[in-house]
């Protein structure tokens, strides 16, 4: 793991995991229940459309360089850990 809780002024970033020139931005989402939809249903178009922007500010504050970047969406439910990878 880079980093955890990453913020500036326009939001936060849940994890950064980095590989080999790969950078991972992970957005984690926590549910009880199902009564309101799965936790991954909670990552809507304009939560996607932040997490874009702010990986974007993430990777000029580090630097990176060149890398892939892919964006991935944990999903907690009931204590049961899923990853949904290349999520959006």
């Amino acid at each position: 793991m880079v980093d955890r809780n990453w913020r500036c002024r326009e939001g936060e970033i849940d994890l950064v995991v980095s590989g080999s020139r790969l950078v991972i931005f992970c957005e984690v989402k926590t549910r009880s229940s199902d009564a309101y939809g799965s936790p991954a249903s909670a990552v809507t178009a304009a939560k996607q459309s932040r997490l874009r922007r702010l990986a974007i500010l993430w990777m000029r504050d580090h630097r990176t360089g060149p890398v892939s970047i892919r964006f991935d969406v944990a999903c907690v439910l009931r204590g049961e850990v899923s990853v949904i990878e290349s999520a959006f």
